[in-house]
Parts: structure tokens; C-alpha cells; sequence
């Protein structure tokens, strides 16, 4: 059975081991650092961590951000529809979701960020759904990751919690030499499906340049231990060419040969505007709006810049940007 999505990576990585025995989870335990000193959340440091406590998230809305989009799948680019929402919840502690019950004693207000997107391609359509959250004052942490696909072959479903002292993954996969398990990932690390949400926090005006550690892609078909990168993010002053408004570009190198490009508003809430990854998955702006998406109808886009920005076809441009 062929793969989904072949630039799905699956090799291991040192230290990220996959846990088949209660003695296996504790070996892979004690081979991550328990987290100390993290210079990406250290006040003064490249975020802005109360970058989400802006008044803007309490009016019960949520920025619901539509992109035109390419990602390869069996070698070839499929264009499609991509779906990112940004929305304030309230979680509850006992169930770690978001409650029902707001006089509770346990609540605690996160971020949540949900990525969409179905894939036509020539004999079916792949499905994918990633749901991040992040307390609310702590864009860097990542507090809960929850990613599956599903198509023709088979459905594959991850998570990824922070305990507190690192973050623990499980996993069911479809995949032979996979199936279901559990591992520990590094917890001073950042995960590529958030940086188009954590990137939003950067202190943009400074220009900073930094490493990080940054876990590839969980948005796959595949559930191997994650490849681990020490990438490099260096922000600068986008070109008039490259967006329909003024806004910051972010490069995260990850390897030599690996590079993505990230580009975000000048103006808060630094929506991003378009992506451009060294695996091809593409996004260009369309429209973003505002609205409690969960009733039956959503109001039309907002025709005021920056809050809807359209994006012709003839905009594409396919490959990573040096």
C-alpha cells in the first residue's frame, strides 16, 4: 500500500524512542532533558508571551482564516482549500477539553488552533485535522496536540500532552511496524504544526535571530518517532513583492537543505499571510474573518484591510523562497 504523504519523515532520532514495554517508556524517559532554563520562554527573550491576552480574543469570536493551498501528495502538487481557526476556550483541568460548566474551580483559559483541509487526489481525497492549544499566556508552550487522517488506506490519530515536565505522545497508526504505542519527546522544543500560530508572538520589531529545537510535522498519515531539527529562525522586513500588505518574513532553516518561510502582518494580530515549505505545502492568503463559526451561518468576509486579503492564482509561486 502506498503512502499518503511521501515527505512524511520517518526516521529516528536520537533519544526519541519508540516504547514497547513499561521498561522501554522508562529507558525513553531518562534519555529527555526535564525541562530547565528555556531561553524561547525566558522574559525578555524572542516571544511575547502575553502576546494572546489582548482584548481582541474575549468577544466570543473566532478568526477563522482561509488560505489557497499546495501540498504533495504521491509526488505530484494538489491544490486545494486550507482552513486555519484561532479561537479563546475555557479548558477544565479534570478532562483537559473545553468545559461545559464555567463555575467549576478547575478552569483555565487556552488558545486553540485548528487546521483543516481536504485533498483531492486521483483515486481519493485525504482528510486531515490538527487541533493545538496553548495556555493562554504561553504562545511557546505547547499545552495539547491532537492530529489524524483519514483516506482510502486507513485513518492514523496522535496526541501529544505536556505533563508538566515533558511532553507525552501516543499514537495509533494504520502503518505495519507502527500500529499503536507511546513515547517521550523533548519539552524545551517546538513543534512545526504550531509555528504558524507561536511565530504570531515573536518580537518581531527586534529582527531576532535564534535556535531552536523543533519537531517535524505530526499533520501525516504516518506515526514514527518524530525527526528533531536545531533549526535556525531569523526574522526580517518582508519585500512589497512578496505580500498584498506589509508584513514580517520569518525563515526557519532546519537543515542546509530544509527551509521554510513564514510570512505575518506587520499589524496585531499578525495574521499569517502566506507559507512557503521545502516539502511544498503552500498557503496564500484569501480571506480571513471573525464569527462564532459554530451556528448554522457565518456573516460574509470583512472587505476592510488587513482583516480580508484575496490572493490571485497568477500569485502562486512554487518552491521554498531563499
Amino acid at each position: 500500500m502506498r503512502g499518503v504523504v511521501p515527505f512524511a519523515a520517518v526516521c529516528l532520532t536520537a533519544g526519541l524512542l519508540s516504547c514497547s514495554s513499561e521498561s522501554g517508556r522508562k529507558n525513553a524517559a531518562a534519555n529527555i532533558p526535564l525541562p530547565q532554563d528555556n531561553p524561547l520562554t525566558r522574559r525578555g527573550g524572542p516571544f511575547r508571551q502575553q502576546w494572546a491576552m489582548a482584548a481582541l480574543w474575549e468577544d466570543g469570536q473566532a478568526e477563522v482564516a482561509t488560505y489557497t493551498a499546495e501540498r504533495v501528495i504521491y509526488g505530484e502538487p494538489r491544490r486545494f482549500e486550507y482552513t486555519l481557526i484561532t479561537v479563546k476556550e475555557e479548558f477544565n483541568q479534570q478532562y483537559n477539553v473545553k468545559t461545559d460548566d464555567y463555575q467549576r474551580k478547575d478552569v483555565f483559559p487556552v488558545m486553540k488552533v485548528n487546521q483543516f483541509c481536504s485533498i483531492p487526489a486521483n483515486n481519493y481525497p485525504y482528510h486531515f485535522l490538527t487541533s493545538l492549544f496553548f495556555r493562554r499566556d504561553q504562545p511557546v508552550l505547547l499545552h495539547k496536540l491532537t492530529t489524524s487522517s483519514q483516506e482510502w488506506c486507513g485513518n492514523t490519530f496522535k496526541a501529544i500532552v505536556n505533563d508538566g515536565l515533558q511532553y507525552q505522545q501516543t499514537y495509533n497508526s494504520y502503518w505495519d511496524g507502527q500500529g499503536n504505542g507511546q513515547r517521550t519527546l523533548r519539552y524545551d522544543a517546538l513543534f512545526e504544526d504550531a509555528l504558524p500560530y507561536t511565530l504570531r508572538s515573536l518580537r518581531f520589531e527586534a529582527l531576532p535571530t535564534f535556535q531552536a529545537f523543533i519537531y517535524e510535522l505530526q499533520q501525516t498519515s504516518k506515526a514514527a518517532a518524530p525527526q528533531l531539527y536545531q533549526a535556525q529562525v531569523r526574522v526580517e522586513d518582508g519585500l512589497t513583492a512578496d505580500t498584498a500588505e506589509p508584513a514580517w518574513r520569518v525563515s526557519v532553516t532546519l537543515t542546509d537543505k530544509k527551509q521554510n518561510v513564514y510570512w505575518f502582518a506587520k499589524t496585531y494580530p499578525n495574521v499569517l499571510l502566506r507559507q512557503v515549505t521545502w516539502d511544498g505545502r503552500n498557503l496564500w492568503l484569501k480571506q480571513v474573518r471573525r464569527y462564532a463559526y459554530w451556528p448554522q451561518s457565518a456573516p460574509a468576509a470583512l472587505p476592510t484591510a488587513p482583516d480580508s486579503v484575496a490572493v490571485p492564482d497568477s500569485a502562486v509561486v512554487r518552491g521554498p523562497v531563499g
